[in-house]
């Protein structure tokens, strides 16, 4: 059995707002049990209000107001502001300009609230007992050129299959390995709606068997078990000695 991804073609929807509801019903066809439906972050912030008009104010200070943590753009080759938010690592917060019409468009404010209140109204409207979300944003790989996608939320599903105490194919048993099939899944839908002008800002995901869906949203602990704190992760080294400051976000 192989996975089935169908991107789906839109009208271009623009700041500085629209509504999500209408965008489902007008453009998804129907689902069924135990697919996944990938959205990206920039239609849901657009429909959440997540904009702010260009000229109304400086695109650092947005910056500072919306990161956790970030490295001033004085050290960058680019000029780009390096950040820390939701403990992802990406530049300038998430903040996008990119088909904005004229708006930086933020991240969703909360998108495990948003994932789940998607995944509530996919479940009603087509009658589905196993339902999965992802919300996707791009980000890019250190040492790597371009850009793949991640989930910044999911729902509906476990992220991560746990192989640590099972045995490879010669009997070796796995000690730190756990597959993030939100990311995986964020990545290949990416990979097929595009990330220019395709308006496929949605996509459908079937036929995968080694996803485990659930009747619910995932809990606070099965969320926390997609972090690392800093200090614990396996490249600390070079995060201890870059001159990371506070942003706005995190006092």
């Amino acid at each position: 059995m192989n996975m089935i991804i169908k991107a789906i073609k839109i009208d271009p929807i623009t700041p500085p707002s629209s509504d999500l509801k209408s965008i489902f019903d007008r453009y998804l066809p129907r689902m069924k049990n135990r697919s996944v439906l990938a959205i990206t972050s920039k239609i849901v912030s657009i429909c959440e209000g997540r904009t702010v008009k260009m000229g109304t104010v400086e695109k650092r200070d947005l910056i500072l107001k919306e990161a956790d943590y970030f490295i001033p753009p004085e050290g960058s080759k680019y000029g780009v502001t390096l950040t820390i938010k939701n403990n992802f690592l990406m530049p300038t917060a998430g903040i996008d300009e990119s088909n904005g019409n004229g708006y930086y468009i933020l991240l969703p404010k909360n998108p495990q609230a948003s994932a789940d209140k998607i995944r509530s109204y996919l479940k009603k409207r087509f009658s589905l007992e196993l339902v999965g979300v992802i919300i996707t944003d791009s980000v890019s790989t250190p040492l790597r050129w371009g850009t793949h996608g991640v989930a910044i939320a999911h729902s509906g599903f476990l992220a991560l299959n746990d192989y640590i105490g099972k045995k490879d194919i010669f009997g070796r048993e796995f000690k730190f390995s756990k597959a993030n099939i939100a990311d995986a899944l964020a990545a290949a839908a990416v990979g097929v709606m595009g990330e220019g002008n395709e308006q496929t800002p949605m996509a459908i995901i079937e036929d995968i068997p080694f996803v485990t869906f659930q009747k619910r949203n995932p809990t606070r602990r099965e969320r926390e078990m997609l972090r690392i704190a800093i200090k614990d992760d396996l490249y600390f080294p070079l995060f201890k000695n870059a001159k990371w400051r506070r942003g706005r976000r995190s006092r």
